[in-house]
């Protein structure tokens, strides 16, 4: 069952999922949630520098790699990390023997993890509140800040690659994933897990927005994605846990951050995007 054909399936499904999201979490139609973002985008420097920042660390994440083969680091250290483990992916993937679980988890993975961050920056600048626009951007820097050294420095190779009895099961909906996804994520890219700390980044995040609603699907949302990189095969407990640290850290430095910004005596900057990108009735929560 062959849910993405190419990186351009994952895209195309990327876009409508943050349409539906900003519309199920903002209570708004999405062009009038883009057309806020957009306008804070030219009436803050603060908030433009900030958003410059975020897709700059992306940018740093697709290059790793390219440092990474340049650093031309000889050790492994899956064993040494994971190998009191097991295979205890194998088992579950025998447990629970889907197709429509292996596609659900995949459109979880590849495309609802990244949909409900960019979502995530539309709904809380539509809403006004700039704290948590902030404190998402800051947190998310933390991640990858925070994450690409042990990237460089401590490989971990992916839990199928690791051990032939645990298979693979993203190749079943997207059967080109090692010739286009890759690229984009290193096969000894696993500790900590960025898709666990990410997604419960995220979660943490929703859950001081005030929108209920939500504040449930993110939660759902990393619920998932964690469940997914163990029964496709992807990743080990011990990159979760590391996961989970990581998101607990950058998420306290990212408020912190994010209520300095609010009490600098240029917090005024903020007041004034808060005004001007207030939704016209309440947000329902």
């Amino acid at each position: 069952m062959t849910l993405f054909h190419s990186m351009s399936t994952v895209t195309y499904s990327t876009a409508l999922a943050v349409a539906v999201l900003i519309w199920f979490g903002a209570g708004r139609q999405p062009l009038a949630v883009g057309m806020a973002f957009f306008r804070a985008l030219f009436q803050s420097r603060q908030y433009l520098l900030v958003f410059i920042a975020v897709i700059a660390i992306l940018f740093l994440n697709k290059y790793e790699l390219h440092l990474e083969n340049w650093l031309n680091v000889s050790y492994d250290l899956t064993a040494a990390l994971t190998g009191w483990e097991g295979a205890w992916q194998a088992k579950l993937q025998a447990s629970l023997p889907s197709d429509t679980l292996i596609g659900f988890t995949a459109i979880f993975y590849l495309v609802l993890f990244q949909a409900t961050m960019m979502a995530s920056f539309g709904i809380y600048t539509y809403a006004g509140n700039m704290k948590l626009y902030y404190a998402l951007s800051f947190a998310i820097l933390g991640n990858y800040l925070l994450a690409v050294p042990f990237y460089l420095y401590v490989p971990v190779n992916e839990a199928w690659y690791a051990d032939s009895q645990i298979r693979f099961l993203m190749l079943n909906v997207f059967p080109t994933f090692e010739q286009h996804y890759r690229a984009l994520s290193g096969i000894n890219n696993c500790f900590p897990s960025l898709h666990t700390s990410l997604s419960v980044t995220m979660a943490l995040i929703a859950s001081r927005s005030g929108i209920r609603r939500w504040s449930i699907f993110a939660w759902i949302n990393a619920i998932v994605v964690i469940f997914a990189i163990f029964y496709l095969g992807i990743h080990w407990f011990t990159d979760m846990v590391a996961g989970l640290v990581l998101a607990s850290v950058s998420v306290y430095v990212g408020l912190k951050i994010a209520a300095r910004m609010e009490s600098h005596p240029h917090s005024g900057i903020l007041s004034r995007s808060r005004n001007k990108l207030e939704p016209p009735s309440p947000v329902e929560s």
